[in-house]
């Protein structure tokens, strides 16, 4: 009888370990983030699978904030449906009826999860890989969907900074999250700071960066994830010991 096992593991974990770095999802999603409009019933989310010779499993779940899988207030219909080789298939958040019972003045947050699950290996005692894709999913009421003249303005220029110490803390006032990649000095390596990490701040509340101040220097440059999953640079202007949005420059799409 063949034997098999098939891990589970995530893209950062899977990335980490050694000999196995040149393995890479099948079922690949066409978005890196999920923006779910309130007062719309579904948002469509399009898988592909990328091998051409066998078909997988796609399993798919909303987690909440708190890494939980829930069934409401949102739902991935089907949870589990077979991808033929080469093809491409659809997946539908839908939101239930307890979604009107989150905040309207800023948005939620959850996760969305895809797991390909490939087919049964005939070889004996075969090692198969489970991978697993998850991004986020915002749920964003009506009554703050930005309006076409509002989104000539980014919200995220509406951030500021202020210098606690050898350390800056990053205010959020607006009803949006907003998603840090990198930080670092105005005309520095675009790396930034190698110690930075990601950070995601939820609306209106405030974060310290995990930078030095000195580090980012006398004209400090956040970089952030837009709805697009584009990257954009905004670049600060500080007085006395607060920074407010001087620019804001497309760094990478």
């Amino acid at each position: 009888m063949n034997k098999f096992r098939i891990m589970t593991l995530t893209a950062g974990l899977l990335a980490g370990l050694t000999g196995i770095q040149q393995a890479s999802a099948a079922l690949a999603l066409d978005r890196t983030r999920v923006i779910f409009p309130g007062g719309e019933n579904s948002v469509t989310v399009n898988i592909h699978n990328e091998n051409t010779a066998l078909p997988y499993l796609a399993q798919a779940w909303v987690e909440d904030d708190k890494g939980n899988k829930i069934t409401s207030p949102l739902v991935v219909v089907p949870p589990l449906q077979r991808v033929e080789a080469g093809a491409a298939t659809q997946l539908q958040i839908k939101a239930l009826p307890a979604a009107n019972a989150l905040p309207q003045d800023r948005e939620s947050v959850f996760y969305f999860n895809l797991r390909e699950i490939p087919p049964r290996s005939k070889e004996p005692n075969t090692l198969q890989l489970a991978l697993q894709t998850r991004i986020k999913l915002f749920y964003r009421p009506k009554p703050i969907q930005p309006t076409r003249a509002g989104m000539a303005t980014p919200w995220q220029d509406s951030l500021t900074l202020l210098r606690q110490g050898t350390g800056y803390v990053v205010h959020n006032p607006t009803p949006y999250y907003i998603s840090l990649v990198s930080a670092g000095a105005k005309n520095a390596d675009p790396a930034r700071s190698k110690k930075f990490r990601p950070l995601m701040i939820a609306p209106q509340s405030s974060a310290p960066l995990d930078v030095s101040a000195g580090s980012l220097g006398a004209a400090p440059v956040l970089a952030y994830i837009n709805d697009y999953g584009g990257t954009r640079v905004l670049t600060f202007s500080c007085q006395g010991s607060q920074c407010r949005v001087a620019g804001d420059d497309n760094f990478k799409n």
